[in-house]
Formats: C-alpha cells, structure tokens, sequence
C-alpha cells in the first residue's frame, strides 16, 4: 500500500476493523488497507473496563461449531486467560425460572399452564411453507406456547411485529423442538441448543480482537476514517478526509444500510430504504455486592412489563464478587433513543431488578456505562433474495459485502471470520 498526501492504492480496501474486517486481513496476508471510523478496532466486539468492572459492548461469547476456529481461538489466547463455561441459562416467567428452551420445558410450568401448552402442541396445524415467522411458530408449536414466551419474547427482541420476519429468520440459532423430543425431555433433560458450551477471555472479548490485530501491520489501518463515497466504475474510494483510495477489491464489513450510502445511486436508495433492523439500548452495571441467589449466566425476560428482554451476568461468568450485568432494551430503527430516555430506561431497569430479585435495595450502582448498538439485529424478511442479488452484482465489480451487518445476515461471531477467511481464500485462489 502506497501513501501519499490525497491518494493511495491498494489491492484489498477493508471497510471496518471489526471482527469480520480483521479476519479477512490476517487471511489474505499482504496489500490491505483497513480503514476504521472509530478511534479503535473491534466495532461491536469491543470491551470497557471501569471501576474495576469488565464489560463488552453486549453479551459476546464464544460457541465453536468448527474445531479449526476454536483451535484458532486457543492458539491466539494464553490458555491461562481463557474460561470454559457449560451455558446455564434461565427464563423468568411469572416470578420463576424455568430451563431455556420454552418450548423444551413447559413440564416445568404449572398444571394448567403445562396442559394448555402440550394440548396446543398435539393439535398444532403444521403446514408445507410458512407465510412468516410468526405463522412457523404457531405452526410448529401450537397456540400456548407461542403466546406464552415465542411470540413476546422475540416481539421485545426484535421490536417488530413477527409476521415481517421471514420464517427461517433466525436459521440454525432458533432452538427448534419437535413434539417427540419435548416429551422425551420431561424424563431426562435432552434438549440441547446451539451454544451449550461457550469459551471467554478472562479481559472480555476485545482480547481476542486485539491478538488478531497485533498480528497485522498497523501502517495499513487507518482509525477514525470513513468511507464517504464510492466509485466503482473508476474504483476509488473517498475517506473523510479527503483522501482517495484506488483499490483491486472492496471489502466491506460495515453495516449495509450505510455502505449503501456511499454509492448515490438509485437503486441502492430504493434498497436501503426496505432494510429492516432493530436497536438495542444496553446497560452495563456494577454493584457493591454479589447475588448470592443467581449463577445463571443469562436470563430471557418475556414479560413486555418489563423493559428489558434480556440480562446477563458477567460476575457468574468471570467467577467475580459483585453482581455486574448487562441489560438489553430492544427498539425499532426509527426511534430516537436521547439522553432522557437513558435516564428514564436506567431508572425502570434498577426497578424491574428489584421486582424480579435480582437486586434489593441494600445494593448500590458502583459504575456503570450506556451504549446503544444500531443496527443490533437485523430483519431477515421479504428483501432477502433481493439483497442476495444486489451482493452478486456488487461482486461483479470486485465489491464484498460480508459479515452480519455487511452481509445483513443473522450470525455469529465464528461465522464472520469462516465466511471472511472463505473470501479471502477464493480470492487468492
């Protein structure tokens, strides 16, 4: 890569150093260029540390499925910082905890509740295709179960209505449970989700991140820069400041609904403008004490009185003394989440913690930080095939757009950096 005062050139121009962006550099091995607008690598996969408290952007943890990603991840981290955790999670429902999946516990609810639950369940009406998501959940699951937790919990997640996901939005992360193994699971807990088993840096998981990063040649990644335009007929790239950037390729990894922006043209407006994402507000909190009554690593929260729908428990998984969380307040894309509504969501959420127990009012707020992810999750709906299209055609012009938000896709951290070092490989190739 060649630097002057207003241009440069390079083979690979890498839009984003978060863990898709850093993947693909470290694979292709030579002649990138990453450039990243904040003032530090990671993108959502950072990590703060306050007031002796360690917290990621939001909960990130590591499930293996490929052993030569988690022996990657091994090798990157010393052995002694990393912890090995079998997931224990929980649903509070109704003032209990139940074992997650819903659908593969309802033998733990009440009489009458369970009996609805499994009375639905044998008379559910499954059907060749689903029209949306919501309509496979009723399919595949019944009435009871649906409106009891599926439907409000993902409603609170999602903050959309569920018949604008695509059935098969959530792909192999929704813990799918047919009628026979629901029933086998009263007997003997069977049921099993994708990530039973997680790993962890001991320093969060910018630690992991950061090892990636110390590997690459820090001359070829330019923080606090941004993408402003793009040319692909010429191919070049205008950074904010000033600065033009020739490339061979274009590897994007910053959200879709952004980078679309950078092409002024039609049909990139048109497409942006059907993307459908949500935003998460997500409070990092320390207290003076430990909850000695939870050792659950994350509980779900169905119950739309409460504001969150997810917390998590970052002592019970670092093995540390006084109770640090996070909270997760899940928004639609159009809402403005300001200063007071901060304020008003901090103050709701120390109370829905104490009508659920999890605090009381002998516990005081330490530290604690506010963050917001936008996008958070995105849609997967009736854009797909046509998103699908527009990421073959930008192909044509040597422009990727990969990872979960560059791809628009729901996924998780590994299969960020295998599809990265995917690319990288077939370009080499």
């Amino acid at each position: 890569m060649r630097r002057e005062k207003y241009k440069m050139k390079t083979k690979f121009l890498i839009i984003g150093a978060g863990i898709t962006g850093l993947a693909f550099a470290k694979e292709i091995g030579s002649d990138y260029l990453i450039v990243e607008k904040e003032r530090e690598i990671g993108g959502f996969c950072r990590t703060i540390k306050s007031g002796g408290f360690i917290w990621d952007y939001a909960g990130h943890f590591f499930h293996f499925k490929d052993p030569k990603m988690k022996q990657f991840f091994l090798d990157t981290i010393e052995e002694s910082d990393i912890i090995y955790r079998e997931k224990h999670t929980k649903i509070v429902y109704h003032g209990d905890f139940i074992d997650y999946p819903f659908q593969s516990n309802i033998h733990q609810l009440n009489k009458d509740e369970f009996i609805d639950c499994l009375y639905d369940l044998f008379n559910k009406k499954e059907k060749e295709s689903y029209d949306s998501f919501l309509d496979m959940l009723y399919g595949k699951f019944g009435n009871s179960i649906v409106e009891k937790f599926l439907r409000p919990y993902n409603e609170k997640l999602y903050a959309v209505h569920l018949n604008e996901l695509d059935s098969k939005a959530m792909g192999r992360f929704f813990p799918y449970a047919d009628t026979r193994s629901i029933i086998n699971n009263m007997k003997k807990e069977i049921s099993k989700t994708y990530n039973d088993e997680f790993v962890y840096p001991k320093q969060g998981v910018a630690t992991f991140l950061k090892a990636i990063y110390n590997d690459l040649d820090k001359n070829k990644v330019i923080l606090n820069s941004e993408a402003v335009k793009i040319n692909k007929e010429e191919k070049y790239v205008v950074l904010n400041s000033g600065e033009t950037v020739y490339y061979d390729y274009v590897i994007n990894t910053s959200p879709l609904n952004m980078f679309l922006n950078l092409f002024n043209e039609q049909i990139f407006e048109d497409i942006n403008k059907k993307l459908s994402y949500n935003q998460v507000l997500v409070f990092n909190l320390g207290f003076d004490k430990g909850n000695v009554n939870i050792d659950e690593h994350w509980i779900y929260c169905p119950d739309k009185n409460i504001n969150f729908y997810r917390m998590g428990f970052y002592n019970n998984i670092l093995g540390t003394n006084k109770l640090s969380m996070y909270i997760e307040i899940g928004y639609p894309k159009t809402k403005v989440i300001d200063a007071q509504e901060i304020e008003n969501q901090l103050a709701l959420t120390l109370n829905n913690l104490k009508k659920l127990n999890i605090i009381d009012d002998t516990f005081i707020l330490e530290d604690y930080c506010s963050l917001i992810m936008n996008p958070a999750y995105v849609h997967i709906n009736d854009t797909a095939d046509e998103i699908q299209q527009m990421k073959k055609d930008l192909a044509e012009d040597s422009i990727f757009t990969i990872g979960r938000y560059g791809g628009w896709t729901y996924c998780s951290m590994e299969d960020c950096m295998l599809e990265a070092i995917e690319l990288a490989n077939r370009i080499k190739s």
